[in-house]
């Protein structure tokens, strides 16, 4: 199965206004000079959501055992989870509920409103990607993992459904270089260095 690449372009546009400046006759000499206006209090500094995600998944690559990964692995996906939009986290968690309760359609539907409405929001494609796995419609699944890997090309958990899938294809070769690259990220995901040690196998052989 030959699988196109997807990129994404970034197009960003910068605008600057025009500032009209008009000149004041000078009334008189003696005019009192104006009070200088007190400059306005400093505006809290918003999180830096692309620093902290830097530092976090530099901490889950250096991480001393599974342990330590597994507490940097849940910030990275609560902020990962973290649309910016209460609309978009809205319909994420209905979308979640729906899909507990079995209702794949439903899910669908609010998953296509989430990635329609924030496309720039990896979690939204990777939910999607989810479900049309769940429901063995590879093809989709494989196109919105493009897209959350191309925005966020660390995303772990992006990767090893990609590797199952292949893996469910048995493309075990293209499955196997998903895998490891997975673990470079993360090299403690639970049961994927088992699986990539029974890919090695069947793809490369034992060693001797």
């Amino acid at each position: 199965m030959k699988i196109l690449t997807v990129s994404v372009v970034a197009l960003f546009i910068a605008a600057s206004p025009a500032f009209a400046q008009s000149s004041r006759p000078q009334i008189e000499p003696r005019t009192k000079q104006a009070e200088p206006r007190a400059k306005p209090a400093p505006r809290p500094n918003k999180p830096d959501r692309s620093r902290d995600l830097n530092f976090l998944f530099g901490a889950l690559k250096a991480a001393p055992d599974a342990e330590a990964a597994k507490s940097v692995e849940v910030r990275i996906t609560s902020l990962l989870a973290n649309s910016g939009s209460d609309t978009t986290d809205l319909l994420m968690q209905r979308a979640k509920r729906a899909l507990d309760a079995k209702d794949n359609d439903l899910s669908l539907q609010l998953l296509d409103a989430v990635v329609d409405i924030r496309p720039e929001f990896a979690e939204g494609w990777n939910r999607r990607a989810t479900l049309h796995f769940l429901n063995k419609n590879y093809v989709a699944a494989i196109a919105d993992i493009r897209h959350v890997l191309a925005i966020e090309p660390r995303h772990f958990g992006a990767m090893v459904g990609f590797g199952m899938i292949l893996h469910e294809l048995d493309e075990d070769a293209l499955a196997l270089k998903v895998l490891r690259k997975a673990l470079e990220v993360h090299p403690y995901l639970e049961r994927i260095d088992e699986l990539v040690k029974t890919l090695s196998e069947k793809v490369e052989g034992r060693e001797i």
